[in-house]
């Protein structure tokens, strides 16, 4: 999945798969997770917050099924 950079403290790139419904986050830290059923105005809505970091902790950290996949 091709990611994009984003400004974000401590996320570096995200990807969206809007077929499956997959959101793929790449952390500062080299991380990735991906989360599931995620819609594209979740997707559209985090990458175009003010501060993607807070909208990720407040609407997608705890909401979507995720997977760790480094």
């Amino acid at each position: 999945m091709e990611r994009k950079r984003i400004s974000a403290s401590n996320i570096r790139a995200v990807g969206f798969d809007s077929r499956g419904r997959v959101l793929e986050i790449e952390f500062s830290d080299g991380s990735i997770i991906q989360y599931s059923g995620v819609s594209e105005e979740v997707h559209r809505r985090f990458v175009n917050a003010p501060s993607p970091g807070s909208y990720y902790r407040d609407v997608i950290e705890e909401s979507f099924t995720a997977k760790r996949m480094r």
